[in-house]
């Protein structure tokens, strides 16, 4: 039997490719006027308060709210949700002190890796280097297929026509005017993704009525909101740990970091998106919890959609497809601008290429490269879940030590390279197998009955908790 979808392929289609070119034609024009290598990679510093915030909160909040705290909600309540919602908020908040540290010893400089390679030397930083592009290519990947996803869900679409479009549309613009244009499209994006996001929230609750609530969750699923539900602490703390983490290493927020026009603007831009970004996560995890409630069979991360496309409407369909759009697009071009400002700042330290290379050229070469892989994953329809945990695991071994040596002079390369390489042994060991079974040290070097209950049903948890721990243990080794 076909499946019946709520807009047809030819509409969708079409809006695709509209909302996607708009953002071209703004990005090209905005930026025409704004050239150079400073504007491409920091704006020129000179980012006022409202295009800081806006593009540092739409930065942040990709097509992966839609799917993420929505499906960690079902089973990881009320604690995954909050969890989910100050790991994605925290690092915002650490940037401020981080911030005017950073700009203040390096004022020149435009990526965590440049002041790393000064505080460090060539190899350590090379490692950090390698682990930042990992991480952000792994959150290029995901972006594009949660929106190929999305769309295919709600037109039949074929994955791959929306992951052409997406990338392809993206890379015009982002490569041509840098960090200007993304910061300029941001601000566009910003604006459409809380209206749509404030009008999902009042057609739900005009539905579903009195069962977008706590109260209907606690009759339905108390264990959700339950202090006894231990998941409720354990999913809390890894999604902390794990989204924090990884946001800490994000170069497209060290980027606005250095654009701001001075830390005043910086530190009121980072409070504002703080305070922006945990409602919003919040609200889609919420969201999950109510959806799960009312029907305990629905497939997780589709939740959200399953209270708005109740009622099955066009309208709704052409809603959520510009709201998955707006959230992709302003991710995707961080994630391009990012990767490609680390080439170009860190490429020469990195290559060691004695003939005269134009570096800018050639990240957009590298980028290029890395969009080509990511659009065959997302026209896949691959679940890069596991490789998305992986690049937390490695973020978590690395974030401690790397941030506690801004503030300890003690800490030198060698002293670094051991703390890190512990704490990625340590997590390694404990980090699941894609079947959430068990992990080199639980059930394969040793029986799974050796160990408590709690440490086989969450080894998730513990391998995050022992990668980003264990480093301290080191920091006092000579």
């Amino acid at each position: 039997m076909d499946k019946i979808y709520f807009l047809s392929k030819s509409s969708s289609l079409i809006l695709v490719i509209i909302i996607s070119l708009i953002f071209v034609l703004l990005g090209l024009y905005h930026s025409k006027k704004y050239q150079g290598l400073n504007n491409y990679l920091t704006a020129n510093r000179n980012v006022g308060l409202f295009s800081l915030t806006t593009s540092l909160t739409a930065s942040a909040l990709g097509a992966w709210i839609l799917f993420g705290p929505t499906s960690a909600a079902t089973w990881g309540g009320i604690g995954a949700v909050i969890g989910y919602s100050l790991g994605t908020a925290f690092p915002m908040f650490f940037l401020i002190y981080l911030g005017k540290k950073i700009r203040k010893e390096f004022p020149k400089g435009s990526s965590l890796i440049e002041f790393m390679r000064k505080k460090f030397g060539k190899n350590l930083f090379k490692l950090i280097l390698l682990m930042t592009i990992f991480y952000m290519f792994i959150f290029l990947c995901a972006e594009v297929t949660a929106i190929a996803v999305l769309i295919n869900y709600i037109s039949g679409t074929e994955l791959w026509i929306t992951a052409f479009i997406v990338l392809i549309s993206t890379l015009i613009y982002t490569l041509y005017g840098g960090l200007r244009a993304s910061i300029f499209t941001d601000n566009i994006q910003m604006a459409v993704i809380v209206v749509l996001l404030l009008l999902s929230l009042l057609l739900i609750t005009s539905f579903i009525g009195n069962k977008f609530s706590f109260e209907f969750i606690n009759q339905k699923n108390p264990h959700l909101l339950s202090p006894s539900y231990i998941p409720n602490y354990t999913a809390g703390l890894t999604f902390f740990i794990a989204v924090a983490a990884t946001n800490l290493f994000h170069q497209g927020n060290w980027q606005r970091v250095y654009a701001a026009k001075n830390f005043e603007t910086l530190k009121k831009s980072l409070i504002i998106s703080f305070f922006v970004i945990i409602p919003v996560i919040f609200y889609m995890g919420f969201t999950g919890m109510v959806a799960f409630s009312i029907n305990p069979t629905i497939r997780p991360d589709l939740g959200f959609f399953s209270l708005l496309l109740k009622e099955k409407s066009e309208f709704l369909s052409l809603l959520i497809i510009i709201l998955g759009l707006a959230l992709t697009i302003s991710t995707v071009d961080t994630l391009v601008n990012a990767i490609s400002s680390l080439i170009v700042v860190d490429g020469k330290a990195t290559f060691n290429i004695n003939k005269k290379i134009n570096y800018l050229n050639f990240s957009k070469y590298l980028i290029l490269f890395l969009s080509l892989i990511s659009f065959i994953v997302a026209s896949k329809g691959f679940d890069i879940l596991y490789l998305f945990l992986l690049a937390d695991l490695l973020c978590c071994a690395f974030v401690l030590t790397i941030f506690y040596s801004f503030y300890n002079k003690n800490i030198n390369e060698k002293n670094a390279y051991v703390s890190i390489i512990v704490g990625l042994i340590c997590g390694f060991l404990l980090f699941p197998s894609p079947d959430f079974s068990k992990s080199i040290l639980v059930g394969i070097l040793f029986s799974t009955d050796l160990f408590p209950a709690m440490v086989s049903q969450s080894l998730l948890f513990f391998s995050f908790l022992v990668a980003t721990f264990a480093p301290v243990l080191t920091w006092k080794l000579k």
